[in-house]
């Protein structure tokens, strides 16, 4: 028998990533299209240029089926994982009546708002590439959390009227609701010739994108935890079946198998995209200086950093405040403590150690509320590829950090929604089990565990109770 093969979509905030598996979950061909920058047509809105979410789409496809040498009929289906928090707008005919409004974009956390009359759907940046690749309007109840009227025990649209009132989106614009690991529908010619993605492959559910990370990450127990280092910067638990509503310092989200939830802490917006502002802010020195060394910027940083730098960056803190939730639109990003000692390979350290510092409290709360203790943590995404920040965190946390071989797990984890779909696998324990390898593994140095732990309780963590009263006299000034 011929090998086979399954395609999994990963849309993210900066990127998309289309990446073609083996059964086993080995990458074999992948292509990716960086998203263009977010437009800002006013205060608070934040959106994504034209078709920029399908554009990126169909350009990352193509390029993952050029790269593909074998057999384009032993593909078998077709995982899609987007960006989460995203609300689309469509005309009748299933076209953007508006560009796509980012995570980021005030509107989407409040209820949707009747302001063009050629909206005829409100859905998802999954229900609307769905409906690109398929023609379907139909779309993965995993990726309905927010400003939706959504049962969240059933998985379904809610049967109660008054939730569309409150929502106020009628249920004929939205898109019928399918659990993830179910196929959505086929794709199109029109869709094919567009993405190189053969006709008639079934496109398949999955869920939010951080959800879908989880699952190729292989978290199936409380006592691994995950921590996805991207633009936005979550900590996640396997929460089970257990739906749980009313918790102060987690919020309950979908899982990327059906039935069952996933426990978030807090995160941090606009988290690795500080990395890349920082390592942007230093340009062309930092360029020829890697070119000397023959290493990348980010090799020569983590080099630098940790041969030089020693934990606590000799008192340089970073707050990773860069983009303020909407509650607290006084709060920014904040460096202090600065001396003659001082030079950029401390403040990019301090950066990192703020990422671990806050992550740390975040986790800590979860796991305290939840009654749980950590034990090994899993940390995914391309901040991860760095070996200094993976043992900050395993210092900073006092337990082992490991990374996946797969380290851009959101399109494994659509990978895995495909072979229970298609019924490669019986169910998700053993697609994980066939699926998902370990890379490599780091220990916490616990006498540097010891100071980090410290350092959070009695320093890092205090530090915006003192500085957030000036903040908010400070925007006033600016934002009046």
């Amino acid at each position: 028998m011929p090998e086979r093969y399954m395609i999994g979509v990963d849309g993210g905030s900066q990127s998309t990533k289309v990446v073609i598996y083996d059964l086993k979950g080995n990458p074999v061909s992948q292509g990716i299209q960086e998203l263009k920058a977010v437009d800002i047509p006013e205060p608070g809105q934040v959106e994504h240029p034209e078709d920029d979410l399908w554009a990126s789409l169909a350009a990352a496809s193509k390029k993952a089926m050029e790269q593909f040498q074998d057999d384009r009929g032993t593909i078998i289906g077709v995982g899609l994982c987007t960006i989460r928090f995203v609300r689309c707008l469509l005309k009748a005919d299933g076209c953007l009546a508006s560009p796509a409004q980012s995570w980021m974009d005030e509107r989407v956390s409040k209820p949707y708002q009747q302001e063009n009359e050629e909206v005829s759907y409100v859905t998802t940046s999954s229900g609307y590439l769905t409906h690109r690749l398929t023609g379907e309007k139909r779309d993965s109840a995993g990726n309905y959390q927010g400003q939706w009227p959504i049962d969240t025990d059933s998985w379904g649209w809610s049967d109660a009227e008054h939730v569309y009132e409150k929502y106020n989106i009628p249920k004929d614009m939205l898109f019928d609701l399918y659990p993830p690991g179910t196929i959505l529908g086929y794709i199109t010619e029109e869709a094919s010739s567009a993405t190189g993605i053969p006709r008639g492959l079934p496109v398949v559910a999955t869920a939010n994108d951080k959800a879908v990370e989880a699952l190729g990450a292989g978290i199936r127990t409380q006592e691994t935890a995950l921590i996805s280092l991207g633009t936005y910067i979550a900590g996640m638990v396997h929460g089970g079946r257990k739906n749980v509503r009313d918790a102060e310092n987690y919020w309950t989200n979908f899982s990327s198998v059906p039935q069952e939830y996933l426990y978030e802490s807090e995160g941090i917006r606009r988290g690795m995209w500080t990395v890349s502002w920082f390592k942007e802010l230093l340009g062309y020195e930092l360029v020829k200086k890697a070119e000397a060394a023959e290493v990348s910027p980010e090799d020569y940083l983590n080099a630098e950093a940790d041969a030089h730098v020693p934990p606590g960056s000799d008192g340089l803190l970073t707050v990773l405040d860069w983009l303020a939730p909407t509650d607290e639109p006084y709060k920014k990003g904040i460096m202090i403590g600065f001396d003659a000692r001082h030079s950029g390979v401390h403040m990019y350290r301090s950066i990192l150690e703020g990422i671990a510092l806050t992550m740390k409290a975040n986790m800590d709360a979860l796991y305290e509320e939840m009654g749980e203790n950590l034990e090994k943590i899993i940390i995914t995404g391309g901040g991860s590829n760095g070996d200094l920040i993976m043992q900050i965190f395993a210092d900073v946390f006092g337990v082992p950090v490991g990374r996946n071989a797969v380290n851009g797990a959101a399109s494994l984890g659509a990978a895995i929604n495909t072979a229970i779909a298609l019924g490669v696998y019986e169910n998700y324990d053993q697609a994980v089990q066939k699926m998902v390898r370990m890379k490599d593994s780091f220990s916490p140095d616990m006498e540097t565990h010891e100071f980090y732990a410290r350092f959070n309780d009695e320093v890092y963590q205090q530090v915006t109770a003192y500085t957030d009263p000036l903040l908010k006299k400070a925007h006033a000034f600016f934002n009046q």
